[in-house]
C-alpha cells in the first residue's frame, strides 16, 4: 500500500558531520523548511526525527540535510546501531591519529622557538623556515577537521564554533608566516602579556600558538567523541540486553533460529545460562531467572509452570520450556529501549533556549573578537598584542560545552534509568521532580499486589466454598480456587447454583445448601450474620450451610514486601505521601497506618481520582501520582508528575511521565532521586558552560589570556560537561530506611 498525500509519517535519519549543537541547529532548520514537515535534531545522538505527508519524505529529508552541507542516512532499526558504533569508532580513530601526529610535531616546535626566539645566539641560519615547515603539517592536515567544516560551513553562508577554531589557527599560523617571510612588516617589538617575557620581533611565538591550538583542540574533540560514546553506551544498553538467536521447537526437533524470525505461540527453549529470547510463560522446568540487567531487581526470581518470564533476562539454574507471549517489537525489552530512545530524542524546553542563544552566539564572537583587535590597536597596544587578544577571544567564547550541557546529561541519565527499571519519557518528568511536594499513591495493583488471598479460613469450610466460588467469575473466586489448589482441595460438583450479584453465590453442595457472600445475602436467606463485613485491611465473606452460619474468612489484596520501606523513603525525600483508593475508610485507613500514612482519600471512584489530584494542585500542592496504569489514566495525565508501576508488555501505552518496570516499590523514591539528579546536573552543566563564557570572554579581551591557555580552557570546559554527566553512571539505589 502507498502512502497517500494526506497520510503523515516518520523517518528517521543518522546524520554525519555535525561537530557542535549550532551544527544540529542548521540542520534542523534545513528540515523545518520543507513543506509540511516538522523534524527535531539531537546532536548528542546524531539522529533527526523527521515526521510529515508524503511518500517522498525519506527521500526530500535526505536532500535538504545533504544541501545543508552534511551526510545523511535513513536510519535502519535492525543495523543502525552497529552502524553508528562503527562510524563512531571511524571517527574516533581518524582523530586520534592526527592527534599524535600534531603531539609529535608541535612540541619540539614549541620548545625550540622558544627556546631561538628567547636566546638569540642559539639560532642557526634558516631556523624560522624549519620551524614554519615542521608547523604546516600540525596546521593544514592535523586540523582539517576544523577547516573542512569552516568551509563547509561558509559555502552555505554559515558559521560553526569550528569557524572559530579555524579562524584562530589561520591567523595565527598567517601572521607567523608573515612575520617570518617578510619580517619587515610585523618588527613592532613588544612581549606576550600574560605568559613570559618573550620578544616577539620575529613572530615566532605565534607558530606556537597555532601548533598549540590545534593540539588542543584536537585532544579536546577526541575525549570528547569518547566520552559521547561511552554515553551512548550507557543509553543503548537495553538494545544490547537481546539475544540474536532462539531456540525453538519445530516439527518436533530444536533449531536455531534468529529472534526476529519467532512466532507468538512458538515453543522456545532456554537452557541453564542462556537469555531468554522473547517474552513467555514457562510450560515446563523450574529455574532462578537474573531479572537485574532488565528490571533492576537484585535477586532471581524463581519461576515455574505458569510463570511470565521477560526477554533479555537469565535462567541462571535450569532449562526452561516457554511458550512466546511477545515477540519483536511487541516485547517488554524492546519497547523499553524504544520509550527511552523516544524520551532521548525530545528536547527540554531549556534546550531550546540554550539552540537559540547557539544561533547567534557564534557570529557574535566572531564581531567581538574584530572589534576587540581594532580596539586593542587603536589604543596603542602593538599589532601582536592586539591580534593574539583578539585570537584569545574568538577560542576561549566556543561554546561547545553549552550545546553538550543538556543532551549529555539526559543521554546518560535516561540510559542509566533503563537499566535500573526506570523509564523517564520525557524532559518534562525531570523538569517536574524538583518541584513536587506531594506524592499520592494509588492502592489496589500500586501499594498491593492487586491479587487477593484468603486468610483465616476453616479446613472444613474450605471443600464447600471452593464448591461454590468454582463456579463464579468473581476474583474472590480465584482466590478461593488459588487457596485450595495450594492445600490440596478439589471442588465437589453443585447444584442449582445461583450468582446474586453484588451480594455472593449459593448452591446445594453433597445435599446442603451453601450460602457463601455478605450479610445481606446471607440474610436473604435466612441466616443470621453480624452486620462488620471487614477486619483490618481485608474483607469479611460469610459462609452459611443448612440455614446456618458455620464460620467466615477474609480475603485481602496484600501488602508488597517494600510498600512500607519505599513510603519511609518517601518521607525522607521530603515529600507528603498521599493514599488513594476506592475501598472503604476502613480498609484504606488500615492500610495507611501499617505504611505510616497519614493523609488518606478513600471511597474514591476511578473515574473521581483526577479531581482528587486537581484539588491538590488548587491548594497549591505540586503533585506526584503513582498509580498501575490500568484505571490511573486520568489521575496520571493529571498530576505534574505521573509514574505508573507496571508490568507486561504494554509499557508504551502508559499515561505517565516515568514508568517503573522493577516490581520492587523502592523503585518509587529511586526514580524521583534519578530524575532530580539529572535535573541537577543539567542545571550545573547550563551554570558552569554559562559562567564560563561570561566570566572567559572579558578576561580574553583584557589581553590577559595567552591564546594556547585560551585553547586548552575551551577543550576542558567542553570535558568538563561531559565527564559531570558521565558521572550519572554510577547513580545507585536509595539505601533502606534505617
Amino acid at each position: 500500500m502507498t502512502l497517500t498525500e494526506s497520510e503523515t509519517s516518520s523517518v528517521e535519519l543518522l546524520v554525519g558531520g555535525m561537530t557542535c549543537a549550532a551544527c544540529a541547529n542548521r540542520v534542523e532548520r534545513a528540515l523545518n523548511k520543507l513543506d509540511g514537515v516538522t523534524a527535531s535534531v539531537n546532536y548528542a545522538t546524531e539522529r533527526a526525527i523527521i515526521t510529515g505527508a508524503g511518500p517522498d519524505l525519506a527521500a526530500r529529508a535526505t536532500s535538504a540535510v545533504d544541501k545543508a552541507g552534511y551526510d545523511a542516512t535513513v536510519r535502519d532499526p535492525e543495523s543502525a546501531d552497529e552502524l553508528a558504533e562503527q562510524l563512531t569508532i571511524k571517527r574516533v580513530t581518524a582523530l586520534r591519529r592526527r592527534l599524535i601526529v600534531a603531539i609529535l610535531l608541535a612540541i619540539p616546535l614549541m620548545d625550540a622557538t622558544i627556546v631561538l626566539a628567547a636566546v638569540p645566539s642559539l639560532r642557526f641560519p634558516g631556523w624560522e623556515i624549519v620551524s614554519l615547515v615542521v608547523a604546516l603539517p600540525v596546521v593544514t592536515w592535523a586540523a582539517y577537521p576544523f577547516h573542512r567544516a569552516t568551509i563547509r560551513n561558509l559555502r552555505h553562508r554559515a558559521v560553526s564554533m569550528d569557524t572559530l577554531v579555524s579562524l584562530g589557527i589561520i591567523v595565527s599560523f598567517g601572521w607567523a608566516a608573515v612575520s617570518v617571510l617578510l619580517p619587515g612588516a610585523s618588527n613592532t617589538g613588544g612581549h606576550w602579556p600574560g605568559l613570559s617575557s618573550i620578544p616577539l620581533d620575529t613572530g615566532a611565538l605565534y607558530l606556537d600558538v597555532a601548533a598549540g591550538m590545534t593540539v588542543f583542540q584536537l585532544a579536546g574533540r577526541y575525549f570528547e567523541t569518547r566520552s559521547r560514546r561511552r554515553a551512548a553506551d550507557v543509553f543503548g544498553a537495553l538494545s544490547r540486553l537481546a539475544t540474536p538467536t532462539a531456540r525453538v521447537l519445530r516439527d518436533g526437533a530444536e533449531a536455531d533460529v534468529p529472534t526476529g524470525q519467532v512466532v507468538k505461540g512458538e515453543v522456545v527453549i532456554v537452557k541453564a545460562g542462556e537469555i531468554v529470547p522473547v517474552d513467555g510463560t514457562v510450560l515446563e522446568g523450574a529455574a532462578a531467572v537474573d531479572t537485574s540487567v532488565v528490571t533492576g531487581e537484585p535477586l532471581p526470581r524463581s519461576v515455574r509452570a505458569g510463570d511470565s518470564v521477560i526477554g533479555g533476562t537469565i535462567s541462571t539454574d535450569g532449562r526452561l520450556v516457554l511458550t512466546a507471549t511477545a515477540v519483536g517489537a511487541h516485547t517488554q525489552l524492546a519497547q523499553m529501549a524504544a520509550v527511552a530512545e523516544q524520551a532521548q530524542e525530545r528536547k527540554a524546553r531549556i534546550q531550546h533556549t540554550v539552540d537559540r542563544i547557539i544561533v547567534w552566539f557564534v557570529p557574535a564572537v566572531i564581531a567581538l573578537a574584530i572589534a576587540v583587535t581594532v580596539g586593542w590597536i587603536v589604543s596603542g597596544a602593538p599589532f601582536q598584542q592586539a591580534m593574539g587578544t583578539g585570537i584569545s577571544v574568538l577560542v576561549i567564547a566556543c561554546p561547545c560545552a553549552l550545546g553538550l550541557a543538556t543532551p549529555t546529561a539526559l543521554m546518560v541519565g535516561i540510559g542509566r534509568g533503563a537499566t535500573l527499571g526506570i523509564l523517564i519519557k520525557g524532559q518534562d518528568a525531570l523538569e517536574a521532580s524538583g518541584v513536587i511536594d506531594t506524592i499520592v499513591l494509588d492502592k489496589t495493583g500500586t501499594l498491593t499486589t492487586g491479587e487477593l488471598v484468603v486468610e483465616h479460613i476453616d479446613p472444613d469450610l474450605l471443600p464447600y466454598v471452593v464448591s461454590i466460588e468454582h463456579n463464579s467469575e468473581h476474583p474472590i473466586a480465584r482466590a478461593v480456587e488459588r487457596r485450595a489448589t495450594a492445600d490440596g482441595v478439589s471442588p465437589h460438583p453443585v447444584t442449582a447454583f445461583e450468582v446474586r450479584p453484588g451480594q455472593g453465590a449459593v448452591g446445594v453442595v453433597e445435599g446442603h445448601r451453601v450460602v457463601v457472600g455478605n450479610a445481606t445475602l446471607l440474610e436473604s436467606e435466612g441466616v443470621p450474620a453480624p452486620v462488620a463485613e471487614e477486619r483490618g485491611a481485608g474483607s469479611v465473606v460469610f459462609v452459611g450451610v443448612d440455614g446456618r452460619l458455620a464460620g467466615s474468612f477474609v480475603v485481602a489484596d496484600r501488602l508488597r514486601p517494600t510498600a512500607g520501606a519505599a513510603v519511609e523513603m518517601l518521607r525522607r525525600q521530603g515529600l507528603r505521601t498521599v493514599l488513594l483508593t476506592g475501598d472503604s475508610e476502613v480498609v484504606a485507613r488500615t492500610v495507611a497506618a501499617e505504611l505510616g500514612i497519614e493523609d488518606v482519600q478513600a471511597e474514591v471512584l476511578p473515574a473521581d481520582k483526577a479531581a482528587v489530584i486537581e484539588r491538590l494542585r488548587a491548594d497549591g500542592h505540586r503533585v506526584a501520582m503513582v498509580g498501575d496504569g490500568i484505571n490511573d489514566a486520568a489521575a496520571l495525565a493529571t498530576a505534574d508528575l505521573g509514574l505508573a508501576v507496571v508490568s507486561g508488555t504494554d509499557i508504551a501505552l502508559k499515561s505517565a511521565d516515568i514508568i517503573l518496570v522493577r516490581e520492587d516499590l523502592r523503585v518509587i523514591p529511586d526514580a524521583i532521586a534519578l530524575a532530580r539528579r539529572t535535573r541537577q546536573t543539567i542545571h550545573r552543566n547550563l551554570i558552569w558552560a554559562f559562567g564560563y563564557n561570561v566570566a572567559a570572554v572579558p578576561i580574553a579581551a583584557a589581553g590577559l589570556l595567552n591564546p594556547l591557555i585560551a585553547a586548552a580552557a575551551m577543550s576542558l570546559s567542553s570535558l568538563f560537561v561531559t565527564y559531570n554527566s558521565l558521572r550519572l553512571r554510577d547513580f545507585g539505589t536509595e539505601p533502606d530506611p534505617e
